[in-house]
């Protein structure tokens, strides 16, 4: 999702390896971050796979129940619901605490940290203002981010960037409203509709779907 960030937040970027007073200690009781968020916790196919996997439900069990759709820089893409009057995400519990902490999306999982993208790759930057947080303490993103094989990860965050990217311009270069709904409904289908299997592994079933569809896309884009 396309934003906004401060120029102070850019000032020091970071890579996995670096260290970042990114813990709030929200292990403690705190969950600001997951109230109010609107439509702004998008998911990735990575998200999917593993709420799925972690649910045992399917990607249309999770819209009845925990994601909705809404339209992200003209792209129809899931995000987490939030309800009630405090607009509380759909998984915390009534403590306060994330009834999916293990298997929790990626954006969860980065923030306060967001991610800058530039020359093909991106950087961590720590968010000044979204964390009410005072005195957060150090923490190294890759133990921050809690994630296994992190640099697989990377570069499928990498290439789900780039490509939506690529997606984007050419909608944008078209200016089809048909094209725009029918390769949308198409994107959305392919990599959150149809179902993984759970139990292989998600990277090598996300590529083979990136490669198919950038095949469309390349055609589209010669017409």
């Amino acid at each position: 999702m396309r934003r906004e960030v401060p120029e102070e937040d850019l000032r020091r970027l970071y890579r996995s390896c670096d260290m970042v007073k990114a813990d709030c200690g929200g292990c403690k009781g705190c969950s600001d971050c997951c109230r109010g968020m609107g439509n702004s916790v998008v998911l990735d196919p990575w998200d999917v796979y593993w709420l799925s996997r972690g649910l045992n439900s399917s990607f249309s069990v999770l819209l009845n129940e925990y994601v909705e759709l809404n339209v992200v820089d003209g792209l129809v893409l899931p995000n987490l619901k939030m309800t009630g009057e405090e607009e509380r995400c759909r998984f915390l519990d009534a403590e306060g605490r994330c009834r999916v902490h293990g298997f929790r999306p990626g954006i969860c999982r980065l923030f306060p940290l967001g991610r800058y993208y530039e020359n093909r790759e991106f950087r961590y930057f720590l968010q000044s203002r979204e964390c009410k947080k005072e005195n957060r303490t150090k923490v190294k993103i890759s133990k921050w981010l809690g994630i296994p094989d992190l640099k697989r990860y990377e570069e499928f965050v990498l290439q789900w960037h780039d490509f939506l990217d690529e997606v984007m311009e050419l909608l944008d270069k078209q200016k089809d409203n048909q094209l725009s709904k029918d390769l949308g409904t198409y994107l959305l289908n392919t990599f959150y509709g149809e179902p993984y299997d759970l139990k292989a592994d998600f990277y090598g079933q996300f590529e083979e779907r990136l490669t198919r569809t950038k095949k469309l896309v390349l055609v589209l884009g010669r017409n």
